[in-house]
Formats: C-alpha cells, structure tokens, sequence
C-alpha cells in the first residue's frame, strides 16, 4: 500500500529512508524549518542552484526599496508580473505530508523562511513565517495592512501597458523583467493614507521580527531533534537555528538537493527530492 500521489516524485533510495524513518522514530517531535527547494514543485522558482548559488542576481535590498524612487518601480513591476505564479499555486505533496506528520504529532511547530503561505493552505496549523507573507503589503506611514490581491488589481489598472509584457517567474514572486519604460510605471500608495507601501516579508538586509525570533527559538528548544526540508541555509536567518541546535544537543538531519550551509553540523543528508521524501516517511511512520 503507498501514498503517493500523482503529482509526488519517486522516494530516494530505500537505505536513506531507513536512516531517515530511524531518525524521527528516535526523535518524535520535530523541529521542521523549510525553504525555497519545499514550493518548486508547486511551480515556484527557487532562489539558489544545487552548490548554493545564487540563480540570478540577489533580491532587492530593503535599503534599495527605501532609497529611491526607481527601485520601488522596479520592484512592484516586477512584482505585477511575478505575483500572480505565488497567487495561483497550489500546495504539493511535500507540503501535505508535513501536514500529515503534524497532525500525527511528529511536527509540534513548523518554521518556513518561505512567504507563499502553501503550508497552512496544506493543513498545517501551527507555522511560524520567519520571512513574514507575500499575501499581505504593509503601509510604512499608517501601518494599516491591505491584501496583495487588492494592491494587484490597483497595479494592473495603473499600469495597463506591463499586462502584456511576458517574463519568466522568479522566486517569491518576482519575475525577470527588464521593461524600457520603468520610469512611467506608477507605484501603489496606501489606499488609506496615500503612504508608502511595502510587501509583508522581510527583505534581504531586513532583521526577522524579534517575536518571531523568540517564538522560534522556544519551538526549538521544546523538540527532541531539528529537520531542514528544501533549504540550502545560505541565509543566516535560518542558519542560525542550526547553530542553535547544536548547541543545545539536538541532532539535525536535511531533506535537501545540493550542498547545505550546515552540512557539517547534520548527523543525516537525505540529497532526494521534498515530496517524495516526505510522502513515503509520512507513510512508512502511519504503519508503525
């Protein structure tokens, strides 16, 4: 019997499942971060390559966003192109699984550095987004919180001459877009101050809210062992939680295509694809 679904690749080889089904037997409350590599196959590009590099150039900065008028531009045009990909996605079969572990109570509290939402949409409760939602926009003068599908549609009628320019999604909903007339495409403001609007996520040179930090690190120090799924750990914000758990004793293991940050500090590398890892640990750990 397998529950595997259609859309699930196939499990790795049957020796790493076996350490990997040994491993959560030993450690039954899990500590789960995940990242990019866990949406790909829910068609949402990833940010690295297997040795842990960047795709294209890096995502825009914070001080970049704030600092002038034409990073915004680029920013939300890229944006209006990008969105819809996160928007329309639907979670797969990694996700699902990782709701399946919870809810067997396997996974008490999972951490995403991911801002697509596909987790909770998958049946997952209890999710800490260290990198906050690509669902919401937030106004930094009034702090009144809007829906990205209401700022869309406001993009879009402002800016009707990007609706048929075509370019290749990019992670977190960006987009390749290079346009020729960046300088007349018309930002969002507040629809209730007119003030500055800025997505809901943490932007690379952005610290993690503190809270957010904290409520984490308790998640951590209440599971038996940590489990990395689909990230290479290259930013430190998720990297540290590695660190940490080291120090408190917690073995790690990763779920992860290519080369990790934390590779030497993991007692167990499963390099085999999200879902169908999942799929068939959630399985194998139904029939214990």
């Amino acid at each position: 019997m397998t529950d595997l679904q259609p859309d699930t690749p196939a499990p790795p080889d049957t020796p790493a499942l076996d350490e990997l089904h040994d491993f959560v037997r030993r450690h039954p409350r899990l500590f789960v971060l995940s990242g990019a590599g866990i949406s790909t196959d829910s068609g949402i590009p990833g940010y690295r390559d297997e040795n842990g590099e960047w795709k294209r150039s890096p995502p825009i900065t914070l001080q970049e966003f704030l600092g002038s008028l034409a990073s915004r531009q680029r920013y939300w045009a890229r944006s209006m192109i990008g969105w819809p990909v996160v928007a329309e996605a639907q979670p797969n079969a990694a996700h699902r699984a990782l709701a399946r572990l919870e809810a067997a109570g396997h996974v008490p509290t999972l951490v995403t550095q991911n801002v697509d939402g596909l987790h909770q949409r998958a049946g997952s409760s209890d999710v800490i987004e260290l990198h906050g939602s690509i669902g919401a926009v937030t106004c930094l003068d009034c702090g009144t919180r809007h829906a990205r599908a209401t700022i869309q549609q406001t993009l879009e009628a402002d800016n009707p001459a990007l609706l048929d320019v075509v370019a290749e999604p990019a992670a977190d909903g960006d987009a390749h877009l290079e346009w020729h007339d960046l300088g007349g495409f018309r930002i969002p403001a507040c629809p209730n101050c007119g003030g500055l609007l800025k997505p809901s996520v943490v932007f690379f040179g952005e610290n993690v809210p503190r809270v957010t930090v904290d409520d984490a690190t308790r998640a951590l120090e209440a599971a038996d062992a940590m489990l990395v799924v689909g990230s290479s750990l290259m930013v430190y914000s998720g990297y540290r939680f590695c660190v940490w758990a080291q120090k408190m004793g917690k073995p790690i293991a990763a779920i992860n295509l290519g080369r990790t940050r934390a590779d030497p500090l993991l007692a167990l590398k499963v390099a085999a694809p999200c879902a169908g890892t999942l799929t068939a640990l959630a399985a194998r750990l139904a029939l214990d």
